[in-house]
Parts: structure tokens; sequence; C-alpha cells
């Protein structure tokens, strides 16, 4: 066991390394990726654009800049081409907006999931099961940006000036130490914009676990031993179907987490890792860029090896299949 999660975490900082060499060389090889360029500002001369180069270390072989890179990310030294200011300092301003978000959404969209997945499952073929399969889809196909954006002009703004007080505040981020109350409030639009579209894709997910789980021979075993539908339901049924769904769920909170609630971020303007990822992706600024995208990649793979390892911890097959020994 110990050695099939030392290759996991072995694999994920071969991961981690390849991702931050292929961001690394993106931004150096893009037509105008020339950070000295777009440091000079308008009409610049080539004294000016060399100046800058040589102050900042472009001129420098690529792989040297790279281990400048990496050195400077890892000390917390690194600073942004653009605004100067400290980019490990600016993300970790960001954290606390971005794992707000992530965590109140997560849990809205998993808990709508099993309640809408059950629902449906246990009326398979019905009226109702029908109309939750439609507004599924239709949550899966609306794009977050559209959906937040909506949102945010109609029930933060337009219902704002008909009802004439605020019932959903139009964008913006209150601190939790400064009103918990308010904090809650100017989340509520962002976690349900960034969960329809989980809400939609889990829950169809968990219904089609569920009737695969219900012509089980331990399910029929169970029935025929007399235990209440919702004995079978909750201890045999969902327990089992519920699996799949929650390695689906680590997986995509991390991807929020790492960067995916960006255009909810944007849209709702809290000022999180997302948007000022957003922000460095719009000036090309290579720093941010750099750290925002470790970050994000940091997380996917840490869940993903955690799930592997998890796994492997519960059902030897795994790693006698990876070739470690049952041991």
């Amino acid at each position: 066991m110990a050695l099939f999660a030392l290759k996991r975490l072995g694999s994920m900082i071969l991961v981690l390394f390849a991702v931050s060499v292929l961001t690394f060389l993106i931004f150096n090889v893009l037509p105008s990726g020339d950070p000295a360029v777009r440091m000079a500002g308008k009409q610049p001369t080539e004294t000016q654009i060399e100046a800058i180069r040589v102050e900042w270390g472009f001129d420098q072989p690529i792989y040297v800049q790279y281990e400048k890179t990496m050195q400077n990310m890892f000390s917390g030294d690194m600073i942004s081409y653009f605004n100067q200011l400290n980019v490990v300092e600016e993300i970790w301003k960001g954290v606390p907006r971005t794992f707000a978000l992530a965590i109140g959404a997560a849990i809205i969209w998993m808990a709508f999931a099993i309640a809408l997945g059950v629902w449906s499952a246990m009326r398979a073929g019905g009226v109702s099961d029908g109309m939750l399969n439609v507004f599924a889809l239709i949550g899966i196909s609306m794009p977050v940006f559209w959906l937040g954006a909506l949102m945010n002009q109609y029930l933060g703004f337009e219902l704002t000036q008909i009802l004439g007080f605020e019932l959903f505040p139009n964008g913006g981020y209150v601190e939790f130490s400064v009103s918990p109350f308010e904090w809650f409030h100017h989340l509520l639009l962002p976690w349900f914009a960034l969960s329809v579209l989980f809400i939609g894709f889990y829950s169809r997910v968990l219904r089609a676990n569920i009737l695969e789980t219900m012509d089980e021979d331990y399910v029929r075993t169970a029935r025929a031993k007399g235990l209440s539908e919702r004995r079978v339901m909750l201890s045999h049924v969902l327990r089992n179907s519920m699996i799949s769904v929650v390695t689906l769920w680590g997986l995509d909170f991390a991807v929020v987490v790492g960067g995916g609630a960006i255009l909810t971020e944007t849209v709702f303007n809290l000022q999180g890792v997302g948007q000022y990822a957003a922000d460095a992706i719009g000036q090309l600024d290579q720093p941010p860029i750099m750290a925002v995208t470790m970050f994000g990649a940091f997380f996917v793979v840490f869940f993903n090896a955690l799930i592997d390892i998890v796994y492997a911890a519960l059902d030897p097959r795994i790693r006698l299949q990876d070739g470690d020994t049952a041991l």
C-alpha cells in the first residue's frame, strides 16, 4: 500500500512539473509573448525594450528564465510584470473568496443532486421523472456565465428596482469577519449559478446508478428479508450508488477551486483567484498565470491521487493491477 501511495505521489509531482513547463513555454512562444514589449507600453523604443529585458532577465536563456520563475514562485518572491505586486500574496488574498464560493456551491449541488436523483429513480418512467430529466438537461446546457449574468441582472438589479429594496445583491463580496449575514447574502446567487450545471449532471448519474443497483441480488435479498423500502434504499441502494458520484464530486470540487469558477467570480465580481487569473490572462501577465495554473493543477492532481489511494485501500485489486502486492 505504501508503495502504491508513493507511486501516485510521484506521478503527481511529474504532472505538476509538466504543467509548469508547458504553461511557461506557451507564454514564451506566443507571437506577442515577449513580456518586455508589452511592459514597455505604446510606441516604445528598442532601447527601452532592451533595458526592460536586462532588468527582468528576459535576455537570459529560456531554461534560466524558467528556473528563476519557479524559484520565485516557491520562495514567494514572484512579482507581476504589470502592477509590480507580489503574485503569491495576491493569490492568498483571493483564496478565501474562491473557497467560500466552491464549498458553498459544492454542498448545494450535492444536496440537490441526491434529492432529485433519488426522487427521479423512485419514479422512473413517470411524469415527474420526465420533467426532472428535462430540467436537468436544461441545467447542463446553460453556460454558467450566461446564467450568472441573467441572475445578476434580473434578480440582483431588476428585482431591486421593482421591490424597492435589495432582495439579492448585484454582485460584490463581503468578508465573513465583517458580517456573516452579508457574506451569506452576497454568495447566494453565485452559489446557485455555479451549482446548476452540476445538479443536472449529478442527478442524472445518480439516477442511473440507483436504477442499476436496484437490480442487484443483494438488494433483492434485503427486500426478501422484510426490510422496509426506505431502509433498503438508504442502507443498500443509495450507499453503493454514491461511490462514483463522490468520486466526481471530489474531482469537480478540485477543478472549481483551481479555476473552474473563473467565470462565476468574474460575473459576480467576487475578486477571487479565478478573477485574478482572468485579469492576468487579459494582460498576458505570465507570473500570475503561471502561479494560478500551478495552484489549480495542484488541487486537481492532489484530489485525483487521494481518490486513487483511498480506492486502493478499500479494494486491494486496484493495487494488484498496478503491480503492487495485496499487503
